[in-house]
């Protein structure tokens, strides 16, 4: 990468510090220019900005001097922290940009030469952009344990154990025709060595889902129809997002609504009442699609008579019980009016949710990841299958380009244009 790349790195303006980010061969000149001089290595000074173009004054600031490739892009890195007014950073930008090999950074170009560079992973890229996106503290709990690189530790002794593996078997593939063989039981070392590490990445992949911690629990409310659901999604959420009528088959179709209880996220789907045949064609699609909400549902809320529950696992809701006799009606008593058994409801759903979620110092695994995980897995499996070491060898060489894979040392250009296009300006 020859060009250089500036952004504002820090959030939109207006600001108390603004930081202005300069990557790429040409930022020590960039600095020299606006500064004046470059500052010690990884020491901020105070220096007047000008405009190279006339000289005019731009503002004072804080400047900083980053020698590459030791820096969080892998090149030669420069930070100006700017006051954060609005036309102190447009001035600031458009000096920059007048510099000859300067240009104003696209979305993810930043972490991009950083991946590039090898020094991020694609699994810290992605664990940065969950990030980013973090909106309660389980989302940025475990998207830090992936940003600083804890999976990826994980990955490199996998790769380590691997090579050790790789080594042993061709070794004795070398050797097994002659009479000086390194060790007798180097066969057995092996296949110990591969079902220790197959064991491992099964462990891992047992890891929380990163869709469901990001996009939420998703947690379903069935039922008849007019059974209360619509009114208890209301309660839960706390605004009127589902209308609530006395009039049965007033919810057609699902209705998602995200909400935080707790600070966990969850997806509550209000779905139509379910009931055997209706001439309504509408209500039809409405039951069906309640039915594959049901289907793909963590947690299913159920408002209906105990026995026609669609789980075993639902947690069945004696709904309306400010209306109705509790006597004789199995399952939790609840008012969605009255908030009679809200509390108890919201703990059995983070209870629940903790049981499908990372726990504290616990990453989850991105889709990609744990296919990666999986197809290591395979080659794992079928290396510890077999007593040829020909297909051992190959085996562990097609579980290495998988490490490959899943830490993006190899892999699709789209997929990551895709990833890094993601991220904001700075990043």
């Amino acid at each position: 990468m020859t060009e250089t790349i500036f952004a504002l790195s820090s959030g939109a303006p207006p600001a108390g510090i603004a930081v202005v980010r300069i990557s790429g061969p040409a930022a020590g000149q960039a600095l020299l220019a606006l500064a004046g001089s470059l500052p010690p290595a990884r020491r901020a000074r105070l220096s007047s900005l000008r405009d190279p173009r006339d000289g005019a004054l731009l503002d004072r600031a804080l400047v900083l001097w980053f020698p590459g490739p030791d820096t969080a892009t892998g090149e030669d890195l420069a930070e100006l922290h700017c006051h954060g007014g609005r036309a102190v950073i447009a001035a600031v930008e458009q000096a920059l940009a007048s510099l000859e090999g300067l240009r104003r950074a696209e979305a993810g170009e930043f972490t991009r030469r950083a991946f590039t560079n090898g020094r991020m992973d694609l699994n810290a890229v992605e664990g940065l952009s969950d990030l980013l996106a973090a909106e309660t503290q389980q989302q940025r709990r475990a998207a830090l344990l992936m940003a600083e690189g804890h999976f990826s530790q994980r990955v490199e002794q996998w790769l380590r154990t691997l090579l050790n593996l790789s080594a042993m078997t061709e070794a004795a593939l070398d050797f097994s025709d002659e009479d000086d063989v390194p060790d007798d039981g180097i066969e057995t070392r092996i296949g110990q060595g591969v079902r220790i590490l197959a064991e491992d990445v099964r462990a891992v992949l047992a890891s929380p889902s990163a869709e469901r911690l990001r996009d939420g629990v998703r947690v379903v409310l069935a039922g008849p129809p007019n059974a209360g659901k619509s009114t208890l999604l209301n309660r839960l959420v706390g605004r009127d997002a589902a209308i609530v009528s006395d009039v049965a088959g007033t919810t057609r179709d699902r209705i998602e609504v995200p909400a935080a209880l707790g600070g966990t996220a969850f997806l509550f789907t209000d779905t139509a009442g379910l009931r055997g045949e209706t001439d309504d064609a509408v209500e039809a699609i409405g039951i069906d699609r309640a039915r594959g909400a049901l289907e793909a549902a963590d947690i299913i809320l159920w408002l209906g008579p105990a026995d026609e529950a669609p789980r075993e696992d639902a947690i069945v809701i004696a709904a309306q019980c400010d209306r109705h006799a509790k006597a004789d009606r199995p399952g939790l008593p609840l008012s969605a009016v009255t908030g009679e058994g809200m509390d108890r409801l919201a703990f059995m759903l983070l209870d629940r949710a903790a049981r499908l979620l990372p726990g504290e110092g616990d990453y989850a695994l991105h889709q990609r990841q744990r296919e990666g995980a999986a197809r290591l897995h395979a080659h794992l499996t079928s290396a510890q299958g077999s007593d040829d070491l020909l297909i051992v060898a190959e085996e562990l060489r097609q579980a290495r380009h998988a490490i490959d894979l899943l830490t993006g040392r190899a892999g699709t250009e789209d997929m990551l244009d895709r990833l890094f296009a993601g991220f904001c300006i700075g990043k």
